[in-house]
């Protein structure tokens, strides 16, 4: 993604020129909240939205009082993370739109959504806690609409299934961006799970390309399983 926000894998945005100038106090609280962002994610992604605010505040190495001065509630830590979301969501926008087929432009959404969400397992707990405060936010029905008018033109050039719509696309993307939640074994798998997904969606006389990398063994798919029993028996205690 290119925006001045995050890419996936980068955890917080890149400090600009402008911000390297602030005064130290100021850089400070702008680097201590950054460091409660990245822990909060990271602790939200293994606990949930209802993780230890304590947690988060001691991983991020600063007080509880900071923590509070920077979010005065739990709900305003989900606030901000959820619009840091919105913000990575849109800036991949611009690389859509410059795609040259309407079937590379749904590429190119598919493999970056995916990506971020593999990246980034704190967002699913982050979406469904949204949902629970406000019901009636629709902040994405713009890029909802652009994917939709996206889907149709690569139904009308030939290069889509005509019975998928956008929905479905959303659908399948977040299944595939799931696995990150599952831990390593799986996590580096959706590249090629989403390549089958693609190819499930291209219309029938259209040349399907090599999957990407290998599938797991028999041997690493079973650790995989057994680690995600253990874990699931841990939490249950």
């Amino acid at each position: 993604m290119t925006s001045p926000t995050r890419k996936p894998q980068d955890g917080v945005p890149v400090a600009s020129a402008a911000e390297r100038s602030t005064p130290p106090r100021r850089r400070d609280a702008r680097l201590n909240r950054d460091r409660l962002i990245i822990s909060a994610r990271a602790l939200i992604a293994q606990h949930g939205v209802d993780a230890s605010l304590e947690e988060i505040a001691r991983q991020a190495e600063v007080g509880v009082a900071t923590l509070y001065r920077n979010f005065a509630t739990r709900d305003d830590l989900v606030r901000t993370l959820y619009d840091l979301a919105l913000a990575e969501l849109h800036a991949v926008r611009g690389e859509i739109e410059a795609a040259p087929t309407p079937w590379d432009a749904l590429v190119v959404y598919t493999e970056r959504v995916a990506e971020w969400l593999v990246a980034d397992p704190s967002l699913p707990p982050i979406l469904r806690r949204m949902a629970q405060l406000d019901p009636s936010a629709r902040p994405a029905a713009e890029f909802d609409g652009f994917i939709a008018s996206l889907v149709a033109r690569a139904k009308k050039d030939g290069t889509l299934r005509r019975d998928v719509d956008a929905v479905d696309l959303a659908v399948l993307v977040t299944m595939v961006g799931s696995l990150g939640s599952l831990g390593d074994g799986y996590a580096g798998q959706w590249r090629r799970q989403l390549s089958i997904v693609l190819d499930g969606l291209r219309a029938a006389d259209v040349p399907r390309p090599k999957l990407p990398g290998r599938p797991l063994n028999v041997k690493d798919y079973q650790a995989t399983v057994h680690g995600l029993t253990r874990r699931a028996a841990r939490a249950a205690r």
